[in-house]
C-alpha cells in the first residue's frame, strides 16, 4: 500500500468558483477544483495556495479548511490511499497563467454550474458546503447593510 497527501482549493468569487479541466487517470477531460501534492517542507496551508497558484495563476488566500475527503484507487498495479485536504479561499488576484501541461482549461462558474460539470462525489459534496458557506456570507452581509 501507499499513502499520498494532496491539498487543494475552491475559490469563491461573486457566487462563482474556479473550475479546472484535467484528464482523468482514465484519460477523461474531466472539471474539478486545483490539487497537488504537499512538498517536502511545505504545511498544507502553503501547498494548497501554491497548487491554487501554480494550476489557475490566481493567488489565494484561505479563508477556511473545508473538508478532508479520503479514498483509494489502484494506478498502474499499486494500491493507493488518498488524503485531501481541501479549504475555502478568496481570491487576491491573477499573477500568471494556468499550466498548460496540467490544466487543459479553467473556467470560473456559478456553484449550481458547477454542481452540473462536476462528476466527483467529493467535488459535489464540496460544493454543498461552499453553498452553505456562500449563504452565511450573504446573509451577513445584507444584515450589515
Amino acid at each position: 500500500m501507499f499513502a499520498e497527501f494532496s491539498c487543494g482549493g475552491v475559490i469563491l468569487e461573486n457566487n462563482k468558483v474556479l473550475l479546472v479541466q484535467v484528464k482523468s487517470m482514465k484519460g477523461r477531460k474531466i472539471w474539478t477544483f486545483p490539487k497537488g501534492h504537499i512538498e517536502q517542507g511545505e504545511t498544507p496551508r502553503q501547498a494548497a495556495l501554491r497548487e491554487v497558484l501554480e494550476e489557475t495563476g490566481y493567488k489565494a488566500s484561505i479563508v477556511k479548511p473545508l473538508l478532508k475527503v479520503r479514498y483509494a484507487f489502484t494506478l498502474k498495479g499499486r494500491y493507493v490511499r488518498k488524503v485531501v485536504q481541501w479549504y475555502l479561499m478568496k481570491k487576491l488576484g491573477r499573477i500568471g497563467k494556468h499550466d498548460p501541461s496540467e490544466i487543459l482549461a479553467i473556467n470560473w462558474v456559478s456553484i449550481n454550474k458547477a454542481k452540473e460539470m462536476v462528476e466527483y462525489p467529493s467535488d459535489k459534496r464540496l460544493l454543498e458546503l461552499v453553498e452553505e458557506e456562500n449563504a452565511l456570507l450573504t446573509k451577513n452581509i445584507s444584515e450589515v447593510l
